[in-house]
């Protein structure tokens, strides 16, 4: 039988397994959310026209990518919403949903180690990175920019889960804090789950089938917390059924309590 890597894990909700090493930056009330239009024109075309070839080529070579469901998000081509999604690759968690909604403008929340690699943190804020800042001061900053991307008609994908677990093949735990944003806006959101299935006649090669569902639209009728919380847990429940479509397991996770009590 093919032997697959386990790691073993104790807190679902904050332990991080990317194995990139990075120095974060600090992101405070000083960070430039906020760019002139020369910079944002040169935003776009990074985005949208010279990096969408490659994203294109690396999700269809490395993990023959295919969407399920991608035509749901016309429906609101014409305004802005938020992408929650699974968050279970480095590279290709930052492409998947930018190529799926092509060529609706796509940005990313994103922790600061992903903007505090030298030389490049540049590039990855032009292809719409928008960092998490470590203050009160940045956060003001911060949420009018997200504010901001909405307005202009523009899509956010949010990783709720907040740290990758690469090839993890079900839905972690997450916190209902990050639906605060499609609550305050009332905007529709999308779910986004890849799963993970053995590719034919490639013992060891995985292909991802994308599965984007929704519209979802907060319930006016419950009170703002109510609201967040019900949104949170429907994206939750749906992301969770889809996750069941995966049919391959890359890495094996197990909880160190269930390896003890296995008497592992």
């Amino acid at each position: 039988m093919e032997e697959r890597k386990v790691i073993y894990y104790t807190d679902e909700l904050n332990e991080e397994f990317s194995e990139a090493q990075i120095t974060p930056r600090v992101i405070d009330k000083d960070f430039p959310y906020f760019h002139n239009r020369i910079w944002d024109i040169c935003s776009l075309a990074i985005q949208n026209i010279f990096s969408m070839p490659i994203k294109i080529l690396y999700q269809k070579l490395k993990f023959h990518l295919r969407y399920v469901g991608k035509e749901k998000l016309k429906e609101c081509k014409n305004g802005g919403y938020f992408i929650y999604g699974n968050h279970t690759q480095p590279f290709a968690d930052t492409f998947i949903p930018s190529v799926a909604n092509y060529p609706h403008r796509n940005f990313f929340i994103v922790n600061p180690e992903n903007v505090s690699m030298p030389g490049l943190h540049v590039l990855v804020e032009m292809l719409g990175a928008i960092p998490i800042p470590c203050d009160m001061g940045g956060m003001k900053h911060f949420v009018k920019s997200v504010e901001d991307k909405i307005r202009r008609g523009y899509s956010v994908t949010i990783y709720p889960e907040a740290h990758i677990w690469p090839y993890y093949i079900g839905i972690r735990p997450f916190k209902s804090v990050s639906f605060q944003y499609p609550v305050k806006l009332d905007c529709p959101v999308y779910a986004l789950t890849n799963t993970y299935h053995g590719r034919k006649g490639k013992p060891g090669k995985v292909d991802i089938v994308t599965y984007i569902d929704g519209p979802f639209y907060p319930d006016t009728s419950l009170k703002p917390k109510e609201r967040q919380q019900d949104l949170r847990d429907r994206v939750y429940q749906c992301m969770s059924e889809r996750s069941k479509e995966s049919d391959y397991e890359v890495i094996r996770y197990v909880k160190k309590e269930e390896e003890t009590s296995s008497g592992r």
